[in-house]
């Protein structure tokens, strides 16, 4: 198995973790908890800046002492734009249950000059992009333009079945601005229905790093570089929820020119006969 796939552990309580220690970087963190309804989950952030993503279900919110209500609406990740929640650097959160509920907890590198906020649906529209068979649809939660957080981007996709994403392929693995941002990047996937699955390859120019990964639902994938396409299968629509950090919160992607026709049109390679 590829060592970029982490597999759910567990199907209640923690599901999956990707910490900067298991990952063996330095910024992006990720969590995926399933709780019952009634049941609590509480954290304080240390160091890090936190993003609670409601994946599916409800629950009541608690920040720093504050009681934010009730906030949550879809039951299933295909059903409309998520609720969320920021919580900078040196803050608690807590949440309870009130229907089964699927909370994704990213984090990152933070500090306390940013304040803690509930991001409802609708906060950012949902955008669609590509044509054919490369469209999907986009759901920014905490994009780099809100200014919201030190090192945090989320970012929810819904590829439909038998579309490609994340494609054509680019990467982000260069400090180099204004030409590319250096940002760790982790995928967790969902499947409807959930028996679907799919590939994402994750490779690199001098191919040093080359898998191509089977997805699964509740896989998460870790892009520590390298370019990173995701294809669905046809009849299985691909959720998937982006964590990306680094050292500047700044998206500022690379193409791999050799399929940069694909945006342009210019330099479309001949097709053999068939």
């Amino acid at each position: 198995m590829s060592e970029l796939r982490v597999r759910p552990k567990a199907s209640h309580g923690l599901v999956t973790e990707v910490t900067p220690e298991s990952a063996g970087w330095t910024h992006v963190g990720f969590a995926l908890h399933r709780l019952e309804p009634g049941e609590r989950l509480a954290a304080e952030t240390g160091e890090r800046e936190v993003c609670l993503v409601l994946v599916s279900g409800k629950a009541k919110l608690t920040i720093d002492g504050k009681d934010f209500g009730a906030i949550g609406e879809r039951m299933s990740p295909f059903e409309g734009p998520p609720w969320a929640a920021y919580i900078p650097a040196g803050g608690g959160w807590a949440i309870e249950a009130t229907t089964p509920l699927e909370l994704a907890v990213c984090s990152a590198p933070g500090r306390s000059g940013h304040p803690a906020k509930v991001i409802p649906p609708g906060t950012h529209p949902q955008i669609v992009r590509g044509r054919g068979s490369n469209v999907r649809h986009v759901t920014n939660i905490m994009p780099e333009d809100d200014g919201s957080a030190e090192s945090l981007l989320v970012v929810e996709v819904i590829t439909p079945g038998g579309n490609t994403s994340s494609y054509p392929p680019h990467k982000h693995d260069r400090d180099d601005l204004p030409n590319e941002s250096y940002l760790e990047e982790t995928y967790y996937h969902r499947f409807n229905p959930p028996q679907g699955y799919g590939f994402q390859r994750v490779y690199t120019d001098d191919r040093s790093l080359d898998e191509a990964v089977l997805i699964e639902d509740g896989d998460v994938v870790m892009v520590p570089k390298g370019y990173h396409p995701v294809a669905t299968l046809h009849g299985y629509d691909c959720y998937y929820l982006n964590v990306m950090a680094g050292p500047q919160r700044v998206w500022k992607f690379y193409n791999e020119p050799q399929h940069a026709w694909l945006f342009t049109g210019v330099g479309v390679p001949a097709k053999a006969p068939l």
